[in-house]
């Protein structure tokens, strides 16, 4: 499994879908730099095993989460598969996520209040 992940274009990408209004009422004007922010952040996250995408969620027919793997759409069960090969648990990965996404999400939100004073 090492060799696999040595490849950057072999781990998984978990594209994550972010809804403006997480960033307040005028979300929707500043989701597009957070993303970008953000997804620069999340870098280092779990890093040897995966690659955090994070794109704003204008479409609420699209999943929330989309795991990918070579460029091919994986369903969650595959994912979880991928995951535990490389000795991760899915929900614990996502829970590292969620809480760095949150305090993210409130870091920015403190400079933007900050920036109206």
């Amino acid at each position: 499994m090492s060799d696999l992940l040595s490849n950057l274009d072999d781990k998984l990408v978990i594209l994550f879908r972010l809804e403006p209004g997480c960033l307040g009422p005028d979300g929707l004007e500043h989701i597009e730099v957070f993303c970008n922010i953000a997804e620069r952040a999340l870098q280092s996250l779990n890093q040897s095993v995966c690659r955090w995408r994070l794109t704003p969620r204008y479409d609420k027919s699209l999943d929330e989460v989309q795991y990918s793997l070579a460029g091919k759409v994986l369903p969650l069960d595959k994912a979880i598969k991928y995951l535990q090969a490389c000795h991760t648990e899915h929900s614990q990965l996502m829970g590292a996520f969620e809480d760095k996404l949150t305090q993210l999400i409130n870091q920015y939100l403190d400079r933007k209040a900050s920036l109206k004073t």
